[in-house]
């Protein structure tokens, strides 16, 4: 069996790429990624059960466990949004140019 060579991403964008993402899935990965680590940090810091965070969110406390355990496979930006207000936070985006569009 032939050995694999590891794969070395030094950005998001490299990191996409090499698992075979569009670059709208990387942008739409890049921000979850980002709701998920800041609804980790409020979920740490509040002290909040799994079950306490589903029963705001009106979703299982199984989903929600997966998801703070990095399983977003079948979840959307638009419920992570969703949880965190349920939490009591909004969300606020940011739109500009990015550089390599110019």
């Amino acid at each position: 069996m032939p050995r694999l060579k590891p794969v070395i991403a030094s950005t998001p964008e490299e990191l996409a790429a090499a698992l075979g993402l569009s670059a709208a899935e990387a942008k739409e990965w890049q921000v979850q990624h980002v709701l998920l680590k800041r609804l980790k940090e409020i979920v740490c810091r509040q002290e909040i059960t799994h079950a306490e965070i589903a029963k705001r969110a009106g979703t299982s406390r199984t989903r929600v466990t997966a998801i703070l355990n990095d399983d977003l496979e079948h979840v959307s930006s638009d419920f992570l949004i969703r949880v965190l207000g349920a939490l009591g936070y909004r969300v606020r985006v940011s739109v500009f140019r990015s550089k390599s569009a110019a």
